[in-house]
């Protein structure tokens, strides 16, 4: 990490009167993790500015605690208040995006009209510099969480990170390693998931609140669709599962319900990539997973307009929920 990105980020924030923490659509243990830990780590450092969190759409109802005292505000619930925020701001931080697109149209225009200075800081590939005047980009980091951890030890604020802190942070760095087992993880991670425990975070806590938290209607819906819908496809070593509009109502499936489902159909034996095909009014909405031979990003990227990490990707399809399966495969087979 560049000390001339490390004094700039201090520098700006000193001289910051209104700070607006936003974080990208649907969001993640890392987006909420990474915006809550920033917003507590900031009151701590006894700021004159005034710090507030502006989301696109409510967090799922498994990491709300979080954000326990209801400090985010959400666009889609609180236009309003959050257009506000966002005109009076005189630094925007941007976490967990790395293009402003990755918080809706409507949201995105504001935050391009804004004035104020904006800083990324970001571990997704390909970056969108030129929306930013400070970008703090490190694709090799395993989360947002854990590079924000390093900007706030660089910037020497490591005694501003107290327990309440210490769990956003690991709540981010938890959920996008998926606990702690994917490839992105360095010896790096585990140490600073250590220092946060020396910080009196209680790992154990994080874990209980984030991942056993599910209600009778959440597993009664995953168990439907591992038993009723999913497909394995033991030629191209994949495995997919898939969601209709029609079963998400009667299940009445809410935000999060699905999370980490794919990784489930990525655990069968002899299975190298998985994917989770989900319907919505007018697309399918798709995550690709892959151990780490394989890589997924290319194809989300170049088939279904969307990309992410080698392992871990998001996708869109424009069609019907069946074309968009048909189509992954077509795209498999070729490949």
């Amino acid at each position: 990490m560049l000390q001339a990105q490390i004094s700039s980020f201090s520098t700006i924030i000193s001289g910051a009167k209104n700070i607006v923490i936003v974080s990208h659509k649907s969001p993640d243990g890392d987006s909420v993790g990474s915006s809550m830990a920033l917003y507590y780590f900031l009151i701590n450092q006894g700021l004159a500015a005034e710090v507030s969190v502006c989301h696109p759409d409510p967090a799922p109802s498994f990491i709300r605690w979080a954000d326990a005292e209801n400090v985010i505000l959400n666009f889609e619930e609180q236009q309003e208040a959050v257009s506000a925020k966002i005109k009076a701001a005189d630094v925007l931080i941007c976490l967990d995006f790395n293009d402003l697109s990755r918080v809706g149209d409507a949201m995105a225009a504001e935050l391009l009209s804004s004035g104020a200075k904006k800083i990324m800081i970001d571990h997704h590939l390909k970056p969108s510099f030129d929306q930013f005047d400070l970008s703090i980009s490190f694709p090799e980091k395993s989360s947002t969480c854990e590079l924000l951890m390093e900007v706030m030890l660089a910037a020497e604020g490591e005694k501003f990170i107290d327990a309440i802190v210490g769990e956003r942070l690991y709540l981010g760095i938890v959920t996008d390693t998926g606990s702690f087992r994917f490839n992105s993880v360095r010896k790096r991670t585990h140490e600073l998931a250590a220092m946060l425990i020396d910080k009196g975070v209680n790992h154990t806590q994080v874990h209980e609140r984030t991942f056993d938290d599910n209600t009778l209607e959440r597993l009664q819906l995953r168990s439907y669709i591992l038993s009723s819908c999913m497909e394995v496809w033991g030629e191209l070593k994949t495995a997919i599962l898939f969601l209709t509009l029609e079963d998400a109502n009667r299940f009445k499936m809410q935000k999060g319900d699905t999370e980490g489902l794919v990784n489930v159909a990525l655990s069968i034996k002899g299975i190298e990539r998985a994917a989770f095909f989900k319907e919505e009014k007018d697309h399918v909405r798709i995550s690709f997973r892959s151990k780490e031979s394989i890589a997924v990003n290319e194809i989300a990227a170049q088939y279904f307009n969307g990309g992410g990490h080698r392992q871990a990707a998001g996708g869109r399809f424009d069609g019907a929920l069946k074309e968009s399966i048909s189509e992954f495969k077509r795209v498999l087979n070729e490949a």
